[in-house]
């Protein structure tokens, strides 16, 4: 069902990880060839990183369409919460090449994915556990 609320958990944990591919997550210099330069780290700065975000905002947007089988969406929203640890592991990573830096403002969509997803599935479960109980009735 396309009305039910975490259809707009999934939504939104979608977008925001689209929205990390152009916005930085960590600004900062880096020291490349003895010379310190600005750089923004987002997804799009790096290749792998790109590929791990386009999973972690397609799967979200493909589970909406999966209303019928609500054991496939909670699986693919725990796929999508495991993209979002391996992303973040490399963020973490990528963060330690930097000589100085702070968070972004645009930080606060990354961070906020794992907590939509969470959502999303709490959402799903409630639902699997309403059809459940109406069948028992019948």
């Amino acid at each position: 069902m396309l009305q039910r609320i975490q259809t707009v958990w999934l939504l939104l944990a979608g977008v925001f990880s689209f929205l990390t591919i152009k916005f930085p997550i960590y600004n900062g210099t880096k020291l490349t060839d003895g010379i310190s330069e600005y750089t923004p780290l987002s997804a799009g700065s790096n290749l792998l990183l790109l590929i791990l975000t386009v999973a972690l905002g397609l799967i979200p947007l493909i589970t909406i369409f999966l209303y019928k089988n609500r054991s496939l969406q909670i699986k693919l929203a725990f796929a999508a919460l495991g993209i979002y640890i391996i992303c973040s592991l490399f963020y973490f990573n990528t963060i330690k090449h930097f000589t100085q830096g702070a968070t972004s403002f645009w930080s606060v969509f990354y961070f906020m994915i794992p907590v939509l997803l969470l959502f999303a599935i709490r959402g799903i479960y409630r639902d699997q556990k309403l059809v459940k109980s109406i069948d028992r009735l019948r």
